[in-house]
């Protein structure tokens, strides 16, 4: 798994309207997953 890499906040900022939503509520585990 050396391939993972971690993003900024800035990356997830932008990236936070591309996540799925679990059961309508946003994830809060989207950086740990990434």
């Amino acid at each position: 798994m050396s391939d993972l890499f971690w993003l900024t906040d800035a990356q997830i900022e932008r990236l936070k309207p591309f996540f799925p939503l679990s059961h309508g509520v946003p994830r809060v585990d989207d950086k740990r997953v990434l």
